[in-house]
């Protein structure tokens, strides 16, 4: 499974949907995924990954991991593992 495809797995837990009916091009927001839920999601991809994501709960829009969308996010998590690997 790719990244991108366990990302999605991961939002679509959160938003109580399935996985067929979140696109990468949707916002947590449409998907109906508030601050509560944005904290679990990251927690989750933390724990599917291994790896610390650089997010504040409390500036979620500042920082160096974009959550503007489901896509935007799976890159993102691309970028921790890639430097991880480096």
């Amino acid at each position: 499974m790719s990244v991108r495809e366990r990302v999605i797995k991961i939002i679509a837990v959160q938003a109580m949907l399935e996985t067929e009916d979140v696109s990468g091009e949707n916002s947590l927001e449409e998907l109906g995924i508030d601050s509560l839920g944005l904290v679990e999601s990251i927690f989750a991809i933390e724990e599917e990954f291994g790896i610390e994501v650089p997010f504040n709960a409390n500036e979620p829009d500042s920082g160096e991991f974009d959550i503007t969308s489901v896509d935007a996010i799976a890159r993102a998590v691309e970028a921790i593992l890639a430097e991880r690997r480096e």
